[in-house]
């Protein structure tokens, strides 16, 4: 994804002036004042292992800060406090897409009208390459709390199915990893009389990259903890 970016922001006129790996950056170690001098803003593009150790860097540095890497969001908390006490800008997305974006603000509106027809039913089928490191993806997982935000009915996501099945408070996320398959996530809302499915199909990575080169633009000179809503709005 890193070397996306690179590749991209070119043809955007926008200037990569370093790159880091695990080769000359372990641990987050590679990324000082010193070797971040001149850059407004940096993107992590990393694995859940090591992009802690990226943030807490970056951020101490005093330096804006882009993330999508995913299976990192149960520190949440920790980085909107340490964000807060430096006074940097911070922006997350499980998924830079503008596509994905928009997608999510239609799903959004659609389980707020289905919070009012109680004969629907819901879950959520995303399909990756089986490289993929997390499961369910923070796309999926995202989606999710979007909806059980606004369909008051549901309040427990399901990841794995226990003897029994689902309960009706729950609602299920359905992961498949195969090959090397375009991702995709699903919205199916599903009654006795119909079923309605929402997807978004991701064709190739070129939309992520630019989503994430829009995002660090738009964070240049901010402050505060952001989310691709925040840019999409503005």
């Amino acid at each position: 994804m890193g070397r996306e970016v690179e590749n991209i922001a070119a043809g955007l006129h926008i200037e990569v002036s370093k790159v880091f790996d695990v080769d000359n950056n372990p641990d987050g170690m590679g990324l000082t004042k010193e070797s971040l001098k001149g850059v407004d803003v940096c993107l992590d593009f990393s694995t859940p292992s090591a992009v802690m150790d990226n943030i807490r860097a970056v951020v101490e540095c005093g330096k804006n800060l882009v993330v999508g890497t995913t299976g990192w969001q149960d520190r949440m908390d920790e980085v909107r406090k340490l964000v807060k006490e430096k006074k940097t800008g911070f922006l997350h997305a499980p998924n830079f897409a503008l596509g994905v974006n928009i997608f999510t603000q239609i799903v959004m509106d659609a389980s707020r009208i289905m919070d009012r027809y109680g004969d629907y039913d819901v879950m959520i089928r995303e399909e990756h390459q089986r490289t993929k490191a997390d499961s369910p993806s923070g796309t999926a997982l995202a989606l999710a709390g979007v909806v059980l935000h606004n369909l008051k009915r549901k309040s427990e996501i399901v990841t794995t199915l226990a003897h029994g099945g689902v309960q009706p408070h729950q609602m299920q996320i359905s992961s498949s990893r195969i090959g090397n398959v375009t991702p995709k996530h699903a919205i199916l809302f599903d009654s006795e009389s119909d079923t309605i499915e929402l997807a978004h199909t991701m064709k190739n990575r070129r939309g992520l990259a630019i989503g994430a080169l829009v995002a660090a633009e738009w964070l240049k000179g901010k402050k505060g903890f952001y989310t691709m809503r925040d840019v999409l709005l503005a």
